[in-house]
């Protein structure tokens, strides 16, 4: 048996009485007696051997031992209830936990959710958002969609899209096609995990920019796309990540030319999980949606129209 582990009780009460410092505002949140939550924290002290709270007329203070062990107890408290409630949502297809680069996530992946259901009813995809790599033993995270080297230890990688981001603006800003000395004349947006995007797209085109660094920085693709349909500048984007605006004519291409050696989207998934059921129905799903054609949709008005340059449709490698 386990002597040293104290019980769930007496954690939540400690945890409660931790965040309000007060034990009778923790009795209030957990239908206790505040005579209970003394109980459970004494016992808990006792068990742990240091003092966790400092008592005064006036109420209680958590010590320095106590302020420390309540922010362990906090992330595992909120672990052990995260893990059961997709315990108790396990039905039928699974539930698979993606950690995800948020433009991708909301721009491509998520509208695409809706065949998934239909082909797999029973399968939960969570998300949440990681931008830099990470390691899964320390995350309840089952797979990663990541965008930059898929060589992370003890995963496989499965490739999905290369980015072969082009010029894109307002036609507000410029209306017609440009070629690169034109570019470098407009306002350049500059995205904050790429510094040096722009530089190698005008180097690539055979331009000298005066100042292929400067302009305004952003972080996310999203944040370029409105920055770029509000007329602020020009931003370097992958073309099947703003179909929409595209589409509807708020964002124009300038030109179709994507420079070399740009980044890809991969699928990262650890090899413990690698034969999962759902999480390899997921990745043959995933897969076979990026092998999908992916064309840039006509402008809305006709006369604008240009014709499909190879780089709307990526090769998938």
């Amino acid at each position: 048996m386990r002597k040293r582990l104290p019980s769930t009780q007496a954690l939540q009460a400690f945890e409660a009485a931790a965040r309000h410092e007060s034990f009778t505002r923790a009795a209030q949140e957990l239908s206790l007696t505040q005579g209970a939550i003394c109980r459970q924290v004494a016992g808990l002290e006792a068990l742990v051997g240091v003092p966790l709270f400092q008592r005064a007329r006036r109420g209680v203070r958590l010590t320095d031992a106590g302020e420390r062990y309540s922010r362990v107890v906090r992330r595992q408290l909120d672990a052990l209830e995260r893990d059961t409630q997709a315990v108790m949502a396990h039905q039928g297809g699974g539930v698979l936990e993606l950690a995800v680069v948020p433009t991708f996530a909301t721009r491509w992946l998520l509208p695409r959710l809706t065949a998934l259901r239909a082909e797999r009813p029973g399968l939960q995809i969570n998300m949440a958002t990681r931008t830099h790599p990470f390691l899964f033993e320390d995350t309840e995270f089952d797979a990663a969609i990541y965008s930059g080297d898929p060589r992370w230890p003890g995963t496989q990688a499965h490739f999905l899209l290369r980015e072969n981001p082009v010029p894109v603006c307002s036609p507000r800003l410029a209306a017609d096609p440009l070629d690169a000395a034109g570019i470098a004349a407009l306002p350049l947006l500059q995205q904050s995990t790429r510094p040096t995007a722009w530089r190698e797209w005008f180097a690539s085109a055979g331009v000298a920019a005066p100042a292929p660094l400067a302009g305004m920085r952003l972080e996310l693709f999203s944040m370029l796309a409105q920055a770029a349909g509000d007329g602020l500048g020009v931003a370097l984007i992958p073309p099947f990540l703003i179909q929409q605006e595209l589409a509807q004519g708020t964002l124009t291409v300038l030109n179709p030319h994507s420079g070399p050696g740009q980044r890809a989207f991969h699928l990262i998934i650890p090899e413990r999980k690698a034969t999962l059921p759902a999480l390899t129905h997921f990745r043959d799903w995933l897969v076979g949606q990026t092998q999908q054609r992916i064309t840039r949709p006509s402008p809305p008005d006709p006369a604008t129209a240009r014709s499909d340059p190879p780089a709307y449709s990526p090769a998938l490698r």
